[in-house]
């Protein structure tokens, strides 16, 4: 995909409808990467601008922001032996298919992740990739490049599996890695790709995958790693009652108790799921700073529960949105995402949980469980990371509030997104992006890699 020409200054002029905690209502002016003022009701820029853009038929949001995926699940949406399933048994049907990854499938894979999200508004995302089989040990490297290309910017999560079934974990042996060889790897990964300054595009965390998928080694040498270099960790935890009892018989320990007892329990780590703690863990979570990403169309999917996150936030714990993956969700679209998060909330806490408590949960919140405070915001000083709906669509007809029509309405795809002052999305298509050809050898490699009676091929 061909480069974007950097702005310089921009007034994003007149929206329809605006995102901001302060007075945006005649727009937003953009100078380089980021945002320089914001212009109030009836006055115009006291920045110095050289281009306008009329953005009366748009409502602007900051960038959506996904704290939770496994981009090469998108391979095995919507497959039927599990698509019936709970997590431990669909996990099981599953292991085998992502068993046969190749690099060349798992590239299609992510960049159908990153052109999905894309085009739903989201301008950051958090991939956890914990699936190297034989032949996989540059998989984050090809999750980088596909990143560069779409310049969006990425939490990439070097995942681990070390505990197989031999040793009564869950996955197949041949996805299982030594911890030495994850460490190795984690360190130079970190080392060759983390970016630590503001407006960072790719930074790295450790993820060993979960419980019943790591051992206690690999959780704690992955805490002292992660502390050595100053990088994040994340995992899966509290999503199902399978787990609990996982943890129970194996470690005599509740999942958050196990957290702690290996290091992880602190503002430095962020949770896929986290729906099946108690009061007084909470409360415990509040007091670290430790993060929930909160997957409500993955935990209905799969019937595990509903995260209580009005309960989370009260005790201080910050809550952000994931798409998860996309076999248990089926789907990377990050704006429809929010809808579901708004819903599933109000089925657990009623119909007065509002609409931009939704939309905070994927922009400002999702950005400080990834650990930053240079995204998610439309403010002064921000990076000029904005998604821009329109609404007029027939689903749209006859709304009246924009902010709140995104959501009730189910706007599904944004007709423009900007990364770092930079358009990557225009009149809802990715420029440079040849999008048939990229489904076609996705469709190819998904249909490889279900069949399971045939040998893994390459397609280029």
């Amino acid at each position: 995909m061909s480069a974007v020409p950097n702005i310089t200054a921009l007034w994003i002029k007149n929206p329809q409808g605006i995102l901001s905690s302060t007075d945006a209502a005649n727009g937003i002016v953009v100078q380089g990467n980021k945002i320089v003022e914001l212009v109030p009701t009836g006055a115009v820029p006291t920045t110095a601008y050289t281009q306008v853009f009329d953005a009366s038929k748009h409502v602007i949001t900051p960038g959506l922001v996904n704290t939770h995926h496994h981009f090469y699940q998108t391979l095995t949406r919507a497959w039927g032996p599990a698509a019936n399933a709970p997590l431990f048994p669909w996990l099981q049907n599953l292991y085998k298919v992502w068993a046969r990854l190749t690099p060349d499938a798992l590239d299609a894979a992510v960049r159908v992740a990153l052109a999905e999200l894309l085009l739903s508004g989201c301008t950051t995302a958090a991939d956890h990739h914990y699936l190297f089989p034989e032949g996989m040990d540059e998989s984050i490297d090809i999750e980088v490049a596909a990143v560069r290309d779409f310049g969006m910017r990425a939490t990439l999560t070097r995942g681990s599996m070390t505990l197989g079934e031999k040793d009564g974990g869950l996955p197949p042996q041949s996805t299982v890695q030594d911890l030495d060889v994850v460490l190795a790897d984690s360190q130079r990964l970190i080392e060759k790709y983390h970016q630590s300054e503001e407006g960072a595009t790719i930074q790295i965390a450790l993820a060993p995958c979960s419980p019943f998928s790591v051992t206690t080694d690999a959780m704690r040498e992955s805490a002292k790693l992660a502390e050595k270099y100053g990088v994040r960790l994340h995992t899966h935890l509290a999503e199902t009652l399978d787990e609990e009892e996982f943890c129970l018989e194996r470690f005599g320990l509740r999942p958050l108790d196990y957290l702690d007892s290996v290091g992880w329990l602190g503002p430095q780590t962020w949770l896929g799921h986290g729906i099946h703690f108690n009061a007084d863990e909470i409360q415990q979570l509040g007091a670290a700073g430790t993060a929930v990403a909160h997957c409500a169309t993955s935990n209905m999917r799969l019937a595990s529960g509903i995260a209580r996150v009005l309960e989370l936030e009260a005790a201080g714990v910050p809550v952000g949105l994931g798409v998860d993956g996309s076999a248990s969700n089926d789907g990377s679209n990050m704006i429809l995402e929010v809808r579901q998060a708004l819903y599933l909330q109000r089925l657990r806490y009623g119909a007065d949980v509002p609409v931009q408590r939704a939309l905070n949960w994927a922009t400002a919140g999702s950005a400080k469980v990834l650990g930053r405070s240079d995204i998610g915001k439309i403010e002064v000083g921000m990076q000029a990371d904005l998604a821009f709906f329109t609404t007029d669509e027939l689903r749209f007809s006859g709304s009246h509030d924009p902010i709140a029509a995104l959501l009730l309405c189910g706007a599904d795809k944004a007709d423009r997104v900007m990364v770092a002052g930079q358009w990557r999305v225009v009149d809802g298509a990715i420029p440079g992006l040849d999008l048939p050809e990229l489904i076609h050898r996705h469709t190819k490699h998904a249909k490889a890699l279900v069949d399971l009676d045939a040998p893994v091929r390459q397609y280029a």
